[in-house]
């Protein structure tokens, strides 16, 4: 399903290294998540009024937060894919990463919210009356989130993009609280347990949990995290697999975010070398870097005899 809808709305679709597809993936997962979202929000909310459930209705105030966390998705893609400018050097890629940012707070405030208004169903507890058409609604509701988890984390490997990882997460915790409410339901129709401001509860617990993991990772990468071992490696492989350099060190690594990382390196070469011939390896290095590993490399020439490589 994903990728036939892929093929329908993103052109060139397999092309991941190129930005404007990469922003196009993003938009086309934001507005899915929209339309998704909206019509479970719609659904969720008419059955909780109906048989009069706090954790249903909990529910579907996720879904409909979960609208506003694809608005902030598609247009944090939206801003992300500007070019760079006068003020911005090295581009607005990092707006993917306030994104996702923006995306965890929300989840934090619903889970507050939702705490807020399970314990008020725990201390006043009203009988709950649930139907074949709630327990259709809630199944639909996991099975679509279930696919909305799943295809959104394969977008999200496809262009390693946080935001999209973070809205995966989040689908995947609705999955875990709408099973969780289904449940309960079922316990309470067979024998007649009044849990559902429990069930609320917890849900609320458990999305509190998630968001404050989803808002570290996405801070550590604001702040500046480790770069990835593996680039590391292959800047270094890149390096090493021409025969004029000698040796390397000093490799920094900055990322601005997705598609916007830039490094730099010293290399090591023999004084007795020319340096027209030194210059042209070290364009054909940088050119390497940014074709094949999307890397804005700026390489520093360190004249070094033989065997005194640092």
């Amino acid at each position: 399903m994903t990728e036939f809808l892929l093929r329908l709305f993103v052109k060139h679709h397999r092309d991941t290294e190129n930005p404007a597809v990469r922003t196009a993936i993003g938009k086309f997962a934001g507005f899915v998540g929209i339309v998704c979202n909206t019509l479970l929000f719609a659904c969720k909310l008419a059955v909780g009024l109906l048989c009069g459930s706090v954790s249903i209705l909990a529910d579907a105030v996720n879904n409909l937060t979960d609208v506003s966390s694809s608005v902030v998705t598609l247009f944090g893609f939206r801003l992300s894919g500007r070019p760079a400018d006068k003020d911005h050097p090295y581009g607005h890629a990092r707006y993917e990463y306030l994104s996702a940012l923006a995306v965890s707070v929300i989840v934090l405030l619903l889970g507050g919210e939702l705490v807020v208004s399970s314990v008020g169903k725990i201390v006043s507890p009203a009988a709950v009356r649930y139907s074949a058409v709630t327990y259709a609604v809630l199944a639909v509701s996991i099975l679509v989130k279930l696919w909305m988890c799943l295809s959104v984390r394969k977008l999200g490997r496809t262009i390693r993009s946080a935001a999209l990882f973070a809205t995966s997460v989040d689908s995947r915790n609705d999955v875990i609280a709408t099973s969780v409410v289904l449940l309960c339901g079922m316990l309470e129709s067979v024998f007649g347990w009044n849990i559902d401001g429990w069930a609320g509860l917890a849900v609320a617990l458990f999305i509190i949990y998630s968001g404050v993991m989803l808002a570290k990772d996405t801070v550590s990468m604001l702040l500046g995290k480790r770069a990835d071992e593996e680039l590391v490696q292959k800047i270094k492989e890149l390096i090493s697999s021409d025969c004029m350099f000698l040796g390397m060190h000093d490799l920094m690594v900055h990322d601005y975010g997705p598609g916007q990382c830039f490094a730099s390196v010293h290399v090591e070469v023999d004084p007795d070398e020319s340096l027209l011939e030194c210059h042209e390896h070290i364009d054909a290095a940088e050119r390497k870097a940014l074709a094949e590993l999307r890397v804005h490399l700026v390489i520093h020439c360190d004249p070094t005899e033989r065997g005194e490589q640092v």
